[in-house]
């Protein structure tokens, strides 16, 4: 009954969920961005594929977790390194974090004014350079929005993925342990519900913290 032991327990669990979150964080951003670019680089691409990624996010999260998980046991053993089960919900918080980074991300780079484009062009500047010196500068704005959101998603996938999948370690299964005893230590369920919020908010203001610094620096508004 000790709050503060329980309290160290909760963040043992808490930084185990925000490794997972955090490997499939940097993973949804650079697969969210990277489609981004290509989607802006080709119209025609955008057309095709843009209604495949949203429907993307359809399918339910808790009907595929266990899927990746037991996918990840049986099929990577050709690694130079054991596949362990946190890098499968990795995986899930990915499939959750790289939808808001894509169409954000997408929104950004088109977002350059026309006159903007039209200068690029009279200085014979390729596609690349135009992305690099005028749409990805633009884009920060958008992207940051995109990241406030992907960073709490990451979390809910870590969880999300936790339950579904029968990974220990951290609070997903904390909280459904607890949830199963509930009726004999309510307390403890709500220790840890408040934990998965704190952990979400906490990444929440990280991003927000560099959004005000870089934008500010380039003294640019926040886009929400």
């Amino acid at each position: 009954n000790d709050p503060g032991t329980f309290g160290s327990h909760l963040l043992g669990r808490s930084l185990f969920t925000l490794r997972e979150a955090a490997v499939g964080f940097a993973a949804g951003v650079a697969i969210g961005l990277g489609i981004a670019i290509l989607l802006a680089w080709k119209k025609r691409l955008a057309d095709a594929f843009l209604p495949y990624v949203v429907a993307s996010q359809t399918i339910p999260l808790i009907a595929i977790a266990p899927i990746v998980v037991i996918w990840g046991r049986k099929n990577l053993d050709f690694l130079p390194f054991e596949w362990q089960d946190w890098m499968s919900v990795s995986i899930i918080a990915t499939y959750l974090t790289f939808f808001p980074v894509a169409v954000n991300g997408l929104r950004g780079l088109l977002s350059p004014r026309e006159e903007h484009l039209e200068l690029m062009d009279s200085y014979a500047a390729s596609w690349r350079a135009s992305l690099w010196r005028l749409r990805l500068p633009a884009s920060v704005p958008y992207l940051f929005a995109a990241l406030k959101i992907a960073a709490t998603a990451s979390i809910v996938g870590a969880i999300v993925g936790e339950i579904s999948a029968g990974v220990e370690g951290g609070l997903g299964r904390r909280i459904l342990g607890d949830a199963l005893n509930y009726t004999v230590a309510p307390a403890r369920l709500y220790g840890s519900v408040i934990a998965a919020a704190i952990l979400g908010i906490a990444v929440f203001l990280v991003i927000v913290g560099a959004e005000r610094a870089v934008l500010h620096r380039q003294r640019r508004e926040i886009v929400t």
